[in-house]
């Protein structure tokens, strides 16, 4: 990340997520969209894998979070995150997308909400509100 013009600019190549999810065809959705942006990805079936791997990898800079997760659902994993990581990026993803389902994310501590199913423009719509870049157009326009 620098600061261009009093604006951020992400380098996302060099960035880290984590994709917290349980479903192995969302697992690949989530993979194929985001392997051409981010330049490492991480992955955790429960929440109580995600909490151990951001505890381990405190330099993630995004997280794709499940809320319907064995063990420690999202929404708790989230919290717990919240504890030692306040500056990650959450977005919660979820497939029963009921309406106060975004109100409990973000009351977790998540940064956004998206509702499944989902699409790469979808995601990358919401990636690009918290991250505040652009990366649709680069995508549509084939530069990444």
């Amino acid at each position: 990340m620098e600061k261009k013009d009093n604006k951020v600019v992400y380098n996302t190549k060099e960035m880290k997520i984590l994709i917290v999810e349980d479903d192995g065809p969302s697992v690949i959705l989530l993979t194929e969209i985001t392997k051409k942006i981010f330049g490492e990805i991480l992955y955790a079936k429960t929440g109580a894998d995600a909490v151990a791997i951001c505890q381990l990898h405190p330099d993630i800079d995004l997280i794709l979070m499940d809320i319907q997760l064995q063990e420690l659902d999202g929404y708790e994993a989230t919290q717990q995150i919240r504890q030692f990581n306040k500056d990650v990026l959450i977005i919660a993803e979820t497939a029963y997308g009921q309406p106060r389902d975004r109100e409990l994310a973000l009351q977790a501590g998540c940064n956004a909400y998206i509702a499944k199913p989902f699409n790469q423009t979808m995601l990358l719509k919401i990636i690009n509100s918290v991250l505040n870049i652009q990366l649709i157009l680069l995508i549509i326009i084939g530069l990444i």
